[in-house]
């Protein structure tokens, strides 16, 4: 089946950079968009940028600067590159991707989320 996995979340100190990866794999055909979001305690899950298999990107208004998301086709992988990291970054990140199965059926698949922490 198809799965979206996630990599790359620790710990940092205030001021550092994380970088996030995440592949697809399965029987997919194409990968339309993927995405990131992230999910604090008690809070709803809020986007941090998509981008599309043709390269066009959306970040959340907040989210612009020093966020920074890219995608390589070939290896069905997406990044978040995460700079000048503040303790309210401190979440679970997840990946998402909207992908077209090789049976022609096209959903939205989660990550199981990977923790970021940013320390004081």
């Amino acid at each position: 089946q198809v799965q979206v996995v996630e990599s790359g979340g620790g710990m940092v100190q205030t001021g550092g950079s994380l970088r996030l990866s995440c592949a697809a794999s399965g029987p997919i055909f194409s990968i339309l968009r993927m995405g990131w979001h992230r999910q604090t305690s008690g809070n709803a899950r809020e986007l941090i940028a998509t981008i599309t298999n043709g390269g066009s990107i959306h970040y959340a208004e907040s989210k612009k600067g020093r966020f920074t998301i890219s995608r390589d086709n070939a290896t069905k992988t997406v990044y978040l590159q995460m700079n000048d990291l503040k303790p309210e970054d401190t979440a679970v990140y997840y990946c998402e991707a909207l992908i077209l199965t090789l049976s022609s059926r096209s959903r939205d698949y989660w990550g199981q989320g990977t923790q970021v922490t940013v320390s004081s």
